[in-house]
């Protein structure tokens, strides 16, 4: 069993995630989860996401979740990325490494990455 101290510091840990996770920043990244998308690898997408936001100051203005099936499975891993007064754009058979590279041109520098989206995989 663990300890208060322990549980306390398992909590502070994992703050800025949970927030992160559930705030409500001005563009919202939305990735598939359900189980097309886990059996895909949406697991360390979203995780890759989460981190590369945190790690960029970006939390405040940007806010990861997920969802179920979004309903092109063949896609899978698929990442949604909502912005006030754009389309959205939906990035395609998703990894990890692309995440991070999303978060840097896209969320940071404001160039959607082209060659990720549905539009050029389809």
């Amino acid at each position: 069993m663990k300890s208060l101290a322990e549980l306390q510091a398992i909590k502070e840990r994992m703050k800025n995630k949970v927030i992160l996770r559930e705030g409500s920043g001005e563009v919202r990244v939305v990735v598939g989860m359900a189980t097309c998308g886990i059996a895909a690898g949406a697991r360390p997408v979203l995780n890759a996401f989460v981190e590369a936001v945190n790690n960029s100051d970006l939390a405040g203005k940007v806010t990861v979740s997920q969802t179920g099936c979004i309903g092109i499975c063949q896609f899978e891993p698929v990442v949604e990325i909502y912005e006030a007064g754009k389309e959205k754009t939906t990035y395609v058979k998703m990894t990890a490494e692309k995440a991070q590279e999303i978060v840097e041109k896209h969320l940071k520098g404001g160039k959607p990455v082209s060659e990720y989206t549905i539009g050029s995989n389809s």
